[in-house]
């Protein structure tokens, strides 16, 4: 299974994949992490964007095809990025899930000024820029809300009701 989950920067994308992984024995792919492993001092040129994506794609479609589970940590800002790793990836329904992740701006503001030692290079100003191009999921997805769905005992609750068995409009 393939978990994707998107979102602004600063709706909690990071820590919902590092908690969710574990739960579901799968491997998080983060393009934050791919950046900064493959290119030194990042520009964010749709260049660089297209090839972040593309080795996201290569290395999710490798894991699965060895069996194992993988979490797709990134914006996917646009319903074509959404569309075209779907496409890529060559799956069916049941092998792929879409969770995106929302939050008040006001709790995206404290965690962008609170982020240290992080892949992210996004503060405000890209989150606002992000946000005026950012397309809402169309289809089958789960919305969570990352300021009330922060226990354990809710995330395990949300992958085995919407995750596990299938996600809900």
């Amino acid at each position: 299974m393939i978990v994707i989950i998107c979102g602004l920067p600063g709706t909690g994308k990071t820590t919902l994949a590092k908690n969710l992984a574990p739960l579901i024995n799968a491997l998080v792919l983060s393009t934050d992490k791919i950046r900064k492993e493959l290119i030194i001092t990042p520009t964010y040129t749709e260049q660089e964007r297209k090839l972040v994506y593309n080795v996201l794609i290569l290395m999710a479609k490798y894991l699965h095809s060895i069996g194992a589970n993988c979490v797709l940590d990134a914006t996917f800002n646009s319903e074509s990025s959404r569309k075209e790793v779907k496409e890529k990836l060559n799956l069916s329904r049941d092998q792929i899930r879409v969770v995106e992740c929302v939050c008040p701006e006001n709790d995206v503001i404290s965690r962008l000024k609170d982020r240290k030692n992080d892949y992210s290079d996004a503060d405000f100003s890209i989150y606002m820029k992000m946000k005026q191009m950012y397309e809402p999921v169309k289809g089958k997805h789960l919305v969570i809300d990352t300021s009330r769905q922060t226990s354990y005992v809710n995330l395990k609750k949300i992958i085995t009701d919407n995750i596990l068995k299938n996600t809900k409009n």
